[in-house]
């Protein structure tokens, strides 16, 4: 168990307007912060006011992108209650980052008490308006001053909040999606399944030019054959084809998203068949849309929950999915996870943590 030492803000900041949060805008008063040395390992855990980070400019972080990071929520119940959702998921997906990424691991029982803590102690920052949360960013940087290209031999591990709206403006309006041929996000051996920025980074090229054509998001294919679809933007992504429920498999090149393995439980539990091994092609895909087979389709992530998809672009061709509407199957799901994340509906999994 950490001993986390405490020291509160003597300079508060004002409370956003909970109408008009956006997302990843605001941050709370306090960070979590521990440090790691070679010989030492981690130590020195504490919460302290929200502050800059001063950074040796040589610093292995800043340029070989030695770095890990997490993305999770509290949730404020209806009794007022501040509730965490599944954290020791995110808890293994970041050792699995830090392990791929040569960062020492943090035990899961030492990452879910720096979270809960900061949670804890900026609880009052939870916001209290619908669709609302309290977005927690958990990350992991090289800190050693050193341009050679080894791993870092000093890390910090800290901990961020944010009051966030809705991930979407636009709520759970269906989106239109664009599927990327030139671009790819990931190829089997790197680090399609961590979650480290150099992934986002080079994933940015493939958004902006989705977005300067007029589409939401990005559908990506395989990196070897550019065939196979993973993942839409930052998200996992399903596809009801035939009453299948079909997902790309985590292995190696998709991230395994907490909400993506609660989505499978339930659709499971529903007596929905759930097939994530099979590769599903573009082509199939497209075919499946142009005659009508293709039910639904939605990205799954801990930002947005679900984020049901209207349209798809492939090579010049654009298919309607469920005339743009937002389909029965993603709907369900987006009132039980958000019932269960909120309190409003019991959680026979146990997945929700209170803090």
């Amino acid at each position: 168990m950490l001993d986390i030492q405490i020291n509160r803000t003597t300079a508060p900041k004002p409370r956003p307007d909970q109408a008009s949060l956006g997302f990843g805008r605001h941050f709370t008063d306090h960070m979590f912060v521990m440090d790691y040395d070679e010989g030492r390992g981690w130590h020195d855990a504490r919460i302290e006011p929200y502050h800059a980070l001063t950074l040796d400019p040589a610093a292995i972080v800043l340029h070989y992108a030695q770095e890990s990071f997490e993305g999770m929520k509290a949730y404020r119940t209806a009794d007022g209650r501040v509730t965490l959702f599944r954290p020791e998921m995110n808890a293994r997906r970041f050792a699995g980052t830090n392990r791929r990424m040569c960062i020492p691991e943090i035990p899961e029982e030492d990452f879910v008490q720096a979270v809960k803590a900061l949670v804890d102690i900026d609880r009052d920052w939870v916001p209290t308006a619908p669709d609302t949360s309290l977005y927690l960013r958990p990350f992991a940087i090289a800190t050693e001053a050193q341009l050679g290209v080894k791993p870092s031999a000093s890390y910090q591990f800290l901990v961020i909040a944010s009051p966030s709206g809705a991930y979407y403006e636009s709520g759970l309006d269906p989106v239109k999606i664009y599927v990327e041929d030139e671009y790819i996000r990931a190829a089997p051996g790197l680090t399609g399944f961590a979650k480290c920025g150099g992934n986002y980074a080079a994933s940015l090229a493939g958004q902006v030019k989705a977005h300067d054509l007029g589409y939401s998001q990005v559908l990506w294919l395989d990196g070897v054959e550019r065939k196979y679809v993973e993942e839409v933007g930052s998200m996992n992504c399903f596809f009801v084809i035939d009453g299948v429920v079909r997902t790309a498999a985590c292995t190696g090149t998709v991230l395994p998203g907490v909400t993506r393995d609660s989505c499978m439980r339930l659709l499971r539990d529903w007596g929905c068949t759930v097939d994530d091994q099979t590769r599903l092609s573009i082509d199939e895909l497209m075919d499946a849309a142009r005659t009508g087979r293709l039910e639904e389709v939605f990205g799954t992530g801990t930002a947005a929950v679900i984020s049901p998809v209207g349209q798809l672009y492939y090579e010049g061709e654009t298919v309607p999915v469920r005339d743009g509407k937002t389909g029965a199957l993603t709907q369900r799901l987006y009132d039980t996870l958000t019932g269960i994340q909120y309190g409003r509906l019991a959680d026979p999994y146990g997945w929700v943590t209170e803090v």
